[in-house]
């Protein structure tokens, strides 16, 4: 059950070049949407400072955001029959980091397995 059933349509590298870009847009837009400067210095220093620490804070929110989405995500792939070694593939880490990030994700536990009994003669 290994690998993930999707074929990336870039490379990593493009891939990680063009979500940073979206990300970064997005970032500059809700800073600009969601915080207010505070009066301060006029100076060009005070005002890039402003900036840099409202985009910090819409980063900040943004990660949260992310972090809860992941889980989400693999929380349904996981649900849909997805294991660890996908999961993993999927976030880009290996098996095992996947099941240390959500323990108890996938249970290997099968429903209707048969058991097996085993009887001793005397």
């Amino acid at each position: 059950m290994t690998g993930t059933p999707f074929s990336p349509r870039m490379s990593q590298a493009e891939t990680s070049a063009l979500v940073t870009d979206a990300a970064d847009r997005l970032v500059h837009t809700l800073a600009d949407r969601v915080l207010r400067p505070q009066p301060g210095p006029e100076d060009e220093a005070g005002a890039d400072r402003a900036r840099a620490l409202a985009r910090l804070h819409v980063l900040a929110n943004l990660e949260q955001a992310v972090h809860h989405l992941q889980y989400g995500a693999a929380r349904a792939a996981a649900a849909a029959g997805a294991g660890y070694p996908q999961i993993g593939d999927a976030s880009n880490m290996s098996r095992q980091g996947a099941r240390r990030r959500w323990p108890g994700l996938v249970t290997n536990a099968m429903p209707h397995s048969p058991t097996r009994t085993i009887t001793r003669s005397s």
